[in-house]
């Protein structure tokens, strides 16, 4: 981030914390449908668009270190085998073999010279060519070329991997946009997998996900964990194309993040800027990632549906060599045994909320000003889904117009 925009950032904190009133272009937000958080139908609308047509995170190059390294995913309710080919590049097929759609791997992750169906042993390599079949002279005319296994899209960002169901979807550093150039001085291509933990939630895993991404709940939730290294009243939102969205908010004088108040010892990544060493800086990638990011870690949290009330959330932890010290791991203690406090204490109130939620008094949600990215969020899910195939009842009208879409920000105007 150049001295340009930490000038401008530091200028939209002080606007913020003065004003009175929301700006006087921003528009006001309609309440969203409370069915977009109970409705089965609005939750097959997001199997069959939101999860089918993004960018989801599923692995570390840390997990498949070498050629013939696999690992199986699963969080998006499709089976994926990623795969480490001997020519370097990181594969993803449909684990479903051409024959019977039997998978060709039923490990969680492992090391493989070939990926063989254990069902009839059809046998391929690890670009999923068909390299063999058992009793060949029982098919006639089997075309291998037109067998081999199903692909599905798979990019890196440094060192993270991504998948992507929709073969006419955007290149993942498209989908990124300005964050990949916001992002390159945390290097991704050199952090470590230090964490990578799941827990079962019960709620709707975007009730989960939006306790992440506003600052109005922490005075009330975190009154001793977050309040106290987070200036929520200079808090500065930023909206990016395709649903992606920041947040930064100071520090106050004399505090420190969360890690560095946990481990004294950790190595820094020094390319970072004054922004991440001073702020929280909060990235929300659509559809499901949230991370704070700074010059110790990169900690990503994602949130997977597992039905209408429940979902998973994932934790991870990517940070610079840490040498013969421990992993550090952000969000978890005693090695993935529970959440961190400060997690527990959006988590637990999720369960309530979900109660709430499905009661016959829960009609909508009115958001505020500071709770735009919300609001964007959902606004961004209707423009993936389309809103001719969303009920009139759920859907969201698209108030935010591009002149609130970085790099347009009418605030700067009003300064």
């Amino acid at each position: 981030m150049d001295a340009q925009e930490i000038k401008a950032l530091k200028a939209l904190m002080e606007y913020e914390a003065s004003r009175t009133t929301p700006p006087a272009s921003f528009p006001a937000l309609p309440d969203l449908p409370g069915g977009r958080y109970t409705d089965p139908e609005f939750m097959a609308l997001e199997r069959a668009h939101i999860w089918r047509k993004s960018w989801l995170l599923a692995a570390h190059i840390d997990e498949l270190p070498e050629p013939g390294c696999f690992l199986l995913w699963e969080q998006a309710d499709q089976p994926v085998v990623i795969v480490h080919s001997e020519t370097g590049q990181i594969n993803a097929f449909y684990n479903t073999c051409s024959h019977r759609g039997a998978p060709v791997v039923t490990e969680p992750s492992g090391k493989k010279l070939r990926l063989t169906c254990r069902y009839h042993g059809w046998t391929y390599n690890h670009d999923g060519e068909l390299l063999s079949v058992r009793d060949p002279e029982d098919f006639k005319d089997l075309d291998f070329s037109c067998r081999s296994l199903s692909s599905v899209r798979c990019e890196q960002f440094g060192n993270l991997i991504f998948v992507n169901f929709d073969p006419d979807a955007p290149t993942l550093l498209d989908w990124l946009g300005p964050i990949a150039d916001e992002w390159a001085e945390f290097r991704f291509d050199q952090c470590r997998l230090a964490a990578r933990h799941q827990f079962t939630l019960n709620c709707n895993w975007k009730i989960a996900m939006e306790a992440n991404t506003e600052v109005y709940h922490v005075k009330s939730i975190h009154p001793s964990t977050v309040a106290p290294i987070l200036d929520d009243r200079r808090n500065v939102n930023t909206l990016y194309p395709n649903g992606h969205h920041r947040m930064v908010a100071p520090r106050p004088t004399g505090t420190v993040s969360t890690l560095e108040q946990q481990r004294s010892d950790l190595p820094e990544i020094a390319s970072v800027g004054e922004i991440a060493r001073t702020c929280t800086q909060s990235y929300g990638l659509f559809p499901n990632w949230v991370s704070p990011l700074s010059a110790f870690a990169i900690p990503p949290l994602l949130f997977w549906p597992k039905g209408i009330d429940q979902c998973v959330l994932e934790t991870w932890t990517f940070a610079p060599d840490w040498g013969e010290q421990p992993a550090p791991d952000l969000w978890t203690e005693d090695q993935g045994a529970r959440l961190a406090q400060v997690l527990r204490e959006d988590t637990e109130f999720g369960a309530w909320i979900q109660k709430s939620v499905n009661s016959y008094g829960f009609k909508g949600v009115p958001l505020s000003y500071q709770e735009a990215r919300i609001y964007y969020w959902h606004q961004s899910a209707d423009a993936l889904i389309g809103q001719d195939n969303i009920p009139k009842s759920l859907q969201v009208p698209p108030v935010i117009t591009d002149a609130w879409i970085y790099p347009n920000d009418p605030r700067r105007a009003e300064l």
